[in-house]
Order: structure tokens, then sequence, then C-alpha cells
């Protein structure tokens, strides 16, 4: 399937953390004809391995090389429902509650609609129109005359998405879930286009679930795979709207994959991130640092699986993250397959044990 295409199919697709089935399915059926082996473990990850041809394998250093995207999205879950019908909830991962106001939503496997309600604002008091509200402030409003009537159609625990779906903005694409179905597709296309005589190491793709519950699938499929070293893909924030002050953004759309120096879980390995960068500039692809010491991905728990491994993580840019109305650039989604594309051929030959080369 066509990259792009793929990335629609799967953000449009629902899976809140804990609740990933369908995103696993679609991205099963699109890698299992192009890897060796393919697995579901208990948790829930998604783990493929492509192998190299025989006459390259035990060549080179690694001998095993993890890459991971997380199929997990941000959304909600029904606590319970209410005499008037509506829907007391909770965010599952970290959403603002500024952005939910009025927004649309799915709801449970049959995909029941609902509005996230509150007072008008001309029944507000001034205090009440002047603040963020809460989220035990708000309901989902599904249209039911009664809790009898809604409990027809949810249930307490009920898993809720934000209501929509892909398509083109200006020269960007707009949808929920870019994070980390952004980071899926590249992986799912890295299993389709890299060829078995490409390289001489293990490809382990881990499709990991509850990254947004705190990185709990990828500390599972570490240890599992327990690799020499590991790729994580992501999606990041783009803040790059004009500002008052003259701050640097976190990353810029239209700028290329941004390559991560630390965050707040992790210290990038700078061999992997020398290997990023040299491998960018050989092949004129664009690419950018992520501003150091924000966010956390799912490295923060790989590198500390087993012995430690050695990790680096790219992302797609993308403007207004965790909301049902996210966009990136197409460019910049292409770039980041054709930048791990070329890193991971190069792997072998650029990676070095020796402590001279790791110094951070």
């Amino acid at each position: 399937m066509e990259p792009l295409k793929l990335l629609e199919k799967l953000s449009n697709a629902r899976g809140v953390a804990g609740n990933e089935t369908a995103v696993r399915r679609i991205i099963r059926q699109a890698i299992q004809d192009h890897v060796d082996e393919v697995r579901v473990d208990n948790l829930g990850n998604l783990l493929a391995v492509k192998r190299p041809a025989p006459e390259q394998s035990g060549a080179g250093e690694p001998r095993r090389v993890m890459v991971a995207a997380h199929m997990d999205e941000v959304g909600f879950m029904v606590l319970h429902v209410q005499s008037d019908g509506t829907l007391k909830f909770r965010t599952i991962g970290g959403i603002d509650s500024r952005i939910v106001l009025s927004k649309t939503v799915r709801i449970g496997d049959d995909d029941i609609p609902g509005i996230i309600g509150v007072k008008p604002v001309h029944l507000m008091e001034r205090r009440e129109a002047r603040k963020v509200l809460d989220i035990k402030d708000l309901v989902i409003d599904i249209g039911a005359a009664s809790s009898s009537d809604a409990q027809k159609h949810v249930s307490p625990g009920d898993y809720v998405t934000f209501d929509a779906q892909f398509s083109q903005t200006g020269n960007l694409v707009k949808n929920k879930a870019f994070d980390d179905r952004a980071g899926c597709a590249v992986l799912a296309t890295l299993l389709a286009t890299l060829h078995a005589d490409d390289y001489p190491f293990e490809l382990h793709a881990a499709f990991t679930v509850q990254e947004e519950l705190g990185l709990r699938g990828a500390r599972v499929a570490a240890f599992d795979i327990n690799p020499d070293v590991a790729f994580v893909l992501e999606a990041t924030i783009a803040d790059d709207l004009p500002k008052d002050k003259d701050v640097s953004s976190t990353t810029e759309i239209g700028k290329g994959p941004a390559i991560t120096l630390m965050d707040r879980r992790l210290f990038a390995d700078r061999r992997l991130v020398n290997l990023l960068v040299t491998t960018a500039e050989e092949h004129d692809i664009p690419y950018q640092f992520k501003q150091p010491g924000l966010g956390g991905t799912d490295a923060g728990a790989i590198h500390l699986a087993q012995e430690g491994i050695p990790s680096a993580v790219v992302s797609v840019p993308c403007r207004y993250l965790h909301s049902p109305a996210s966009l990136l650039s197409p460019e910049d989604f292409t770039h980041t397959i054709e930048l791990m594309t070329h890193a991971l051929q190069r792997l072998p030959d650029a990676w070095t044990h020796t402590e001279e080369t790791q110094s951070r």
C-alpha cells in the first residue's frame, strides 16, 4: 500500500491505549507478506522479524536491530451513565481540556456518536466563563433521554475517540492519531520496501501498545527482543507558528524529520545520532534537531532494558498533537521513510563499540 494511503487508513482507525486491536489488524495485514515472522505478545505488541539473506547473516555489527512505533492514541473512557443519559468520562493519555469542548466523539465498538458538552456560555457565571473547565466538569451527550436509554448503547468502560477523518488542508494532511500512526506507517513501509540483502542483521519491528499510559508495551517488547540497538519512530510537537517572544520552536513543519538529542527520559546514543545526521547529509534529506529536554517516547523504556540498549529517535513534526485536528507535511513523512531506509542500510559500517565514539 502507498505510504500516505496507509497513514490515512491507520489514522482513521480507532485505537485508544489499551484497545489497539483495530490498528494492529491493519498493520498485520500490511506487513505479513514482507516479514519472516509475525506474532502478538501477551501485552498486545505486534512483533515482526525480517531476517537478512543467508550470505549476509553474521556480517557486521549489530546483529539485532529493533525499530519501534506505538499503535495507541489518546482518548477517553466512559466512567458512568448519569440519570439524564449523559456520560461522565476520563482521559486516557495527555489531552488538554481546552480542546475538547463541543468536539464530536465515537464511543465503544458500535461507534456510537456523541458530543462533549458543557453549560452554554449564556448560562455561565462570569468566573466560570473565564476559566478552563476540567474534564470532570464535562459530559458526553449521545442524545439519550435517560440513563436506561443511554445504557442500551453504551456502558462504563467503553473507549471513546475523537470523531475525525483524514483530509487535506492546504499542503498538509489533517487527522487525529498521527501520534503515532505516522511512525507505524513509516515502520510498515520499511518492512515492505527493504530487501533481505540490504542489511546483515535481524530487523525486529515492534508496534507497541500503551505508550500514552507510560511506555508499557515498549518495556515488554525491548526485554523480549533484547536488541543491540534500537530506533523509535514517532510524531512530535511542531510549535512553529508565530510567537510573541523569540523562542526556538520544538520542531518546524516542512524542515524534515526531527532527530532527538535528549528528552525527559533519554539521552540519545551519539553514534546513532551521528549516523542519522551523516546519512541525511549524504542523501540530501532535510533534517532538524528536536529542541532538547522536551517530551518522551518509547525509547525511554527501551534503552533501559536488559543491560542497556543504545537508542535513537526520529520523529515526524506535527502541529496540534493529541487533538482531533493534527497537521503534518507529507514531505516530512516521506523524508522520514527515506532517512530510516538509508540509515538502516548504513548501520553496520557506521557502528562501532569504541567508547571514544560514544562521548555524550
